[in-house]
């Protein structure tokens, strides 16, 4: 069997720790050829130390100087490549056969297209590529032939529940909808009154999944639900009445599909992100991750209600995008990241992150989003507005 050469873009986040541990368990299954990290230097240098990769990047001179002085000490001969040309070249490094597109944001935009430029496997947790590229995304992987492996829980169920040899629209496979579970987030029985007060640290205490801060904030608030609505479109191609959403408070019912004839299929696990992770790096045979069984006893039931879409606006601002189309999605996105890190930072309650997002979206979401340059430009106008919002400088 041939070894996966694997580049890792955002190595030291959740998706990209969880990424490693599936790796350590199959060493004979993969090379880690590239690691990148944006902050978290230290964890970057013992992931390096432990596998060794060809290429590591970070996001400056003053860390990637930090890092060498590191390795060298280690006495690990890792290239060490900065800022966002370094991740493009990574991710695109002739021997790697896999890209973990792992960065959050619109920051992974870039290295992420440039491995789908590159004709990889891409394995797809940068969510917002897709959703601020929409059809020009899409056209690129069918241009240079990549394939893309949805990594979000929700995605990876989906895929599991279709046959292997789908296509796009979903009719010749008999499908009628698709169903994203959604946990609810921390929140989800709090009054209306109790939101404007909750704290960051709340915000990202999430009651199942183990996140980064930025997605724990969007569970919250169900913005990570309506990207994913958004997601699923341009990876599945259903309209969006046939994408619908349903809280399920035990994390364990991943996504649903329906078909025609009444049946309804369901991908089941563990909350831990392990399992769509080992699923899309060993596609289409599967790996073992050591999780333990899955006991429906113990679990007792499994609850679904529907989303309160007037106490989390954003999944409606989220559909709202979908169906305007263009660079409504980009505003979206950016105006979303930028409402978050103002929540976090303290300057923004936790109700004004969809408020703020539903005015910016009013003000620019009718912007055209034709080519990558637009997608740019918008994003970039679309934090300097949030920024003039909040009264900070563009």
């Amino acid at each position: 069997m041939a070894v996966t050469g694997l580049c890792i873009l955002g190595a030291t986040g959740s998706v990209g720790c969880s990424t490693l541990d599936v790796v350590a368990r199959h060493p004979e299954r993969f090379r880690v050829v590239a690691l990148t990290a944006h902050r978290q230097g230290e964890r970057l240098l013992e992931q390096c130390r432990r596998f060794r990769p060809d290429v590591a990047v970070v996001d400056s001179v003053d860390a990637a100087e930090r890092l060498r002085a590191g390795l060298d000490a280690a006495g690990v001969p890792t290239t060490v490549w900065h800022g966002e040309a370094g991740l493009i070249q990574a991710a695109s490094l002739p021997e790697v056969t896999a890209v973990m597109a792992a960065i959050v944001g619109a920051a992974g935009l870039l290295p992420t297209l440039s491995a789908v430029r590159a004709g990889k496997t891409v394995l797809l947790a940068n969510k917002e590529s897709v959703v601020m590229g929409g059809a020009l995304f899409m056209d690129e992987v069918r241009r240079h032939g990549a394939r893309l492996i949805p990594i979000d829980s929700e995605h990876n169920a989906i895929f599991q529940c279709l046959p292997r040899d789908f296509a796009p629209g979903l009719d010749g496979a008999g499908v009628r909808r698709l169903l994203l579970t959604a946990s609810g987030g921390p929140f989800r029985q709090f009054p209306a009154e109790q939101l404007a007060h909750v704290t960051p640290q709340a915000a990202c205490a999430h009651p199942n999944w183990v996140m980064g801060r930025k997605i724990s904030v969007d569970s919250a608030t169900l913005m990570n639900k309506g990207l994913e609505v958004i997601e699923a479109h341009w990876l599945f191609g259903l309209p969006p009445e046939r994408i619908e959403v349903v809280v399920h408070p035990q994390s364990v019912v991943h996504s649903l599909v329906e078909y025609v004839d009444g049946s309804v299929l369901a991908q089941l696990g563990h909350p831990d992100m392990r399992t769509p992770i080992a699923h899309a790096l060993g596609w289409p045979q599967r790996l073992d991750v050591g999780l333990p069984l899955l006991d429906l006893v113990q679990i007792g039931q499994l609850n679904f209600e529907a989303p309160d879409r007037e106490r989390f606006p954003a999944l409606d601002l989220a559909y709202q995008a979908l169906r305007a189309g263009g660079g409504a999605p980009v505003v979206l996105n950016a105006a979303n990241e930028a409402a978050v890190a103002a929540f976090l930072a303290n300057r923004l309650p936790f109700t004004g992150i969809g408020e703020l997002i539903g005015r910016v979206l009013a003000q620019l979401g009718g912007e055209p989003a034709g080519c990558w340059e637009a997608v740019i430009e918008l994003d970039r106008r679309t934090r300097a507005t949030c920024a003039a919002w909040l009264g900070g400088e563009a």
